[in-house]
């Protein structure tokens, strides 16, 4: 079996830079015989020659490899905690320790330090985590972390 040159106005399968697909194209520039220039025959857009990719073969597992035995593992996976959960417990631990009476109550116009203790009308009592430049803070409270407005230091 013989295989045809190609020429300027055949057609061939390219990857369209606008449809994001490979499509048949129609070769549009030839440089000697690599082409160059394709236009989609989907969108009409003419742009560069993208071949389209090989098609990849499903890896065969090595014989020596399938032969050998699985080691298992005594320990289990150590799962992630979910973000709540680990505030809850953060606001548990901090919970008692709380003086009321040194807390201060919550204006987004005042300055606050890290680990101060506030007092929001909605919210409740919450403890400053940290100032974000130039006027946000994250304040942990009994339901999780909020982010409020404030002053800078």
């Amino acid at each position: 079996m013989t295989t045809r040159k190609l020429s300027a106005g055949d057609i061939i399968e390219s990857r369209c830079t606008k449809c994001r697909e490979v499509l048949n194209h129609r070769i549009v520039a030839m440089v000697e015989e690599k082409v160059v220039r394709v236009e989609c025959n989907t969108c009409l857009g003419v742009h560069n020659y993208y071949p389209p990719p090989p098609v990849k073969e499903a890896k065969v597992p090595k014989a020596a490899a399938a032969s050998k035995p699985r080691s298992t593992s005594t320990t289990p996976r150590a799962s992630k905690k979910d973000p709540t959960e680990v505030e809850r417990e953060e606001w548990a631990s901090l919970h008692p320790t709380f003086d009321y009476e040194k807390a201060l109550p919550y204006d987004m116009n005042t300055r606050y330090l890290v680990k101060r203790l506030i007092l929001h009308p909605v919210f409740g009592a919450g403890v400053v985590k940290t100032v974000i430049v130039p006027n946000k803070m994250q304040v942990l409270f009994k339901e999780g972390i909020k982010l409020l407005r404030c002053q800078y230091m």
